[in-house]
């Protein structure tokens, strides 16, 4: 079945509920489906796009993304989210993998966007959703659902190995239908009328919960950023709200919610993930807003799906047990099995620590056009998610280590060796090590030890400016730490851990 049918099929039983509601104004469910339905025909006979061809958005939070996204899918085409806080120059190595037809963007970005797609070697067409062209498209001659398989792809997600280069995570209508399913299965049962609330990017989790609040006639409310007055009024003024939130939100209206009364409001269930959430920040958050809090714990391989700490999980009486369990991840989610083996594959006793596998209908069917990728990922039908984790006698999954170098900063992810690989075109540079520094409002943030060549001098804002040249702002390290050398063992490898002792010890 198409993931766009079951949003039309609401539309039609309930077509005067509201759907979408942003600083644009708002759209009923009856109104957005003809949008839908004829941005579809727009993209299919105005435009020519084949069946399967990939529409990229590359959008801040707003009513386009979301229209567009089941826009696509009713055409039959598969959609490339794409995070708006990249920096173009990293866009534009998607939207060459990924063979992207068309590019929806805003205009704040187009600028930036249409400098970084000169250098592919081919040009494809951009749509800004703020001009007149795009409103065209949404005048179209509507078109009916298209039929596909369900394992059409649907959704391609990029996400970056270890090694910075982009790795697109192929997600069918199955694996999307599945993940609606296990929504209803573990979090909640939407009922026609209840709030979504994004303040998180639509292009990761937050935007994939939308759907199964859509199928069920639930409200988006859309906000274009995270801001925690922004939050309190929604609860304040909206029914039944339920949002997604990185631990770093969380904690951060925590702190912001000191001296407001009733400051959950009309929370229903805010769900939590896509990164540590320690245990003294979720008791100090459940304080605030009591057992309305859910964590997931997924991969773009595997979105929002592998595990789950429910909302009866989080209650207790503080006691050893219940501690223990706040610190876990949860157990596996609804269709979904885990475990826990050794290099080999191997499972291993309760208890003991080994990577952390998954397998079930929300798994990706493999990276798009690397079969050696996927190949190192999936064996014998397992996702191999790279967390190392233990699992004990009740099925509760607890992550303690990653076995990438990974940094997580506000809930986005860092891979240290896009840094470092952008330092080093500095010529004065001769080595750099990227590592993760904790940070009280966001979890992480990336520092960079550096080795100068002899009788040389560079500045910390000169790397800032490097960095912001070429990637994302979020990603730039927060402080430089010139050093004569760096720690390495026998094979020569920089051995991290010693780094993170200095950085204790202030850096030096």
């Amino acid at each position: 079945m198409n993931i766009a049918k079951p949003f039309l099929t609401r539309a039609r039983s309930h077509p005067h509920l509201q759907a979408l509601t942003s600083s644009q104004g708002s759209l009923s469910f009856a109104e957005l489906a003809q949008r839908v339905s004829s941005l579809a025909g727009g993209l299919r006979n105005g435009l020519g796009l084949e069946p399967g061809s990939r529409v990229m958005l590359w959008m801040e939070n707003r009513n386009e993304f979301l229209e567009l996204l089941f826009a696509t899918w009713a055409a039959g085409l598969c959609a490339v989210p794409v995070n708006a806080k990249l920096h173009a120059r990293e866009v534009a190595p998607i939207v060459l993998d990924s063979g992207a037809s068309i590019i929806f963007t805003s205009g704040s970005l187009q600028s930036g966007l249409m400098d970084a797609l000169g250098s592919l070697p081919d040009s494809r067409p951009v749509v800004v959703v703020d001009d007149d062209q795009y409103q065209a498209l949404a005048r179209a001659l509507p078109m009916a659902c298209a039929e596909v398989a369900p394992t059409d792809l649907a959704w391609l997600f990029y996400t970056s190995g270890t090694t910075g280069v982009p790795k697109g995570a192929m997600l069918s209508h199955r694996n999307l239908m599945t993940m609606c399913l296990q929504y209803y299965a573990d979090v909640d049962h939407v009922q026609p009328g209840q709030t979504m609330l994004h303040a998180a990017a639509l292009s990761h989790g937050s935007g994939l919960y939308a759907l199964p609040h859509l199928f069920s006639g639930g409200h988006q409310v859309i906000e274009q950023g995270f801001e925690t007055d922004a939050v309190f009024e929604a609860l304040q003024r909206y029914a039944d709200v339920s949002m997604f939130a990185a631990p770093t939100m969380l904690s951060r209206l925590t702190r912001a919610a000191q001296g407001i009364n009733n400051c959950a409001g009309n929370l229903l269930t805010a769900y939590y993930g896509g990164g540590p959430m320690y245990v003294n920040d979720l008791l100090k958050t459940l304080d605030i807003f009591g057992p309305r809090l859910f964590q997931v714990y997924g991969q773009g391989e595997s979105p929002m799906t592998i595990t789950g700490l429910s909302k009866f999980d989080h209650q207790g009486n503080r006691d050893e047990a219940h501690l223990a369990r706040l610190a876990s991840c949860g157990t596996a989610r609804t269709g979904t099995e885990i475990n826990v083996v050794d290099v080999d594959g191997n499972a291993l006793p309760l208890g003991e620590l080994g990577e952390v596998v998954t397998r079930g209908d929300t798994r990706m069917m493999g990276y798009w056009n690397n079969e050696k990728a996927t190949a190192a990922t999936i064996k014998a039908g397992w996702l191999w998610t790279g967390d190392i984790g233990v699992l004990d006698e009740k099925g509760y999954l607890t992550l303690r280590d990653r076995s990438k170098d990974m940094i997580i900063r506000g809930g986005s992810n860092i891979y240290p060796r896009e840094i470092e690989e952008v330092l080093l075109r500095h010529p004065d540079i001769i080595e750099v090590s990227v590592i993760g520094r904790a940070n009280e409002d966001l979890g992480e943030e990336p520092v960079a030890f550096v080795v100068v060549k002899p009788g040389a001098a560079v500045s910390g804002e000169e790397l800032d400016n490097m960095c912001l040249e070429n990637m994302a702002r979020f990603k730039r390290p927060r402080e430089y730490f010139m050093t004569d050398s760096l720690p390495k063992n026998n094979y020569g490898k920089i051995l991290k851990t010693e780094l993170r002792k200095q950085l204790v010890k202030g850096g030096q």
